[in-house]
């Protein structure tokens, strides 16, 4: 039996060129404006629970994160704190299959909760590592450091978590349905 079907490849190609593309155009221009990382991770994790939502096997989140780095490195060659954020899908994909596509995806509520946890605690990861391995310290210094850079992070966590929960649940109460014969 086939792990993905062909609806699941092409939600994956989808979802990855969306983010790669758009992360590489508009959030280096938002950043360039506001100095804050929020675009990056709410471009990046309403993607990733939506895709979570529809694809619903381990492995489809992290192969997205993969392919948004190499079409983000592709438009943004110098964009290497982007590695941050293919982290951080795995990290989704962990913890979305650990917490159970059913048990994610039961109740709106459930799934505005477990989106906006998740899509933090992925996002507070990218911020880690992009602000040690990536970050100058005169411009951690600014934002208090590591942890602060994580922190700023986690809050672009939190909005790309809502929208992507709130788009979940709007599409399943107009009785759009995700694929089958998940978890």
């Amino acid at each position: 039996m086939v792990y993905l079907k062909t609806r699941d490849v092409a939600a994956i190609a989808i979802g990855a060129a969306l983010w790669g593309v758009l992360n590489s155009i508009f959030a280096p221009i938002f950043f360039s404006m506001f100095g804050l990382p929020f675009l990056c991770d709410l471009i990046g994790f309403t993607v990733l629970t939506v895709a979570a939502w529809w694809i619903r096997k381990f492995g489809a989140i992290t192969a997205i994160g993969l392919i948004a780095t190499v079409i983000n490195f592709t438009f943004n060659p110098r964009g290497t704190h982007f590695l941050g954020f293919t982290a951080a899908s795995a990290v989704f994909d962990v913890t979305s299959r650990l917490t159970g596509y059913n048990n994610f995806f039961k109740k709106p509520l459930y799934t505005m909760t477990m989106a906006i946890a998740i899509s933090t605690l992925s996002a507070a990861v990218a911020g880690l590592i992009i602000g040690v391995f990536f970050m100058a310290g005169p411009a951690l210094v600014l934002w208090g450091g590591v942890l602060g850079w994580a922190g700023l992070h986690a809050i672009g966590g939190v909005i790309g978590g809502f929208i992507g929960g709130l788009i979940v649940n709007m599409l399943v109460s107009r009785k759009v349905s995700a694929t089958m014969n998940a978890d």
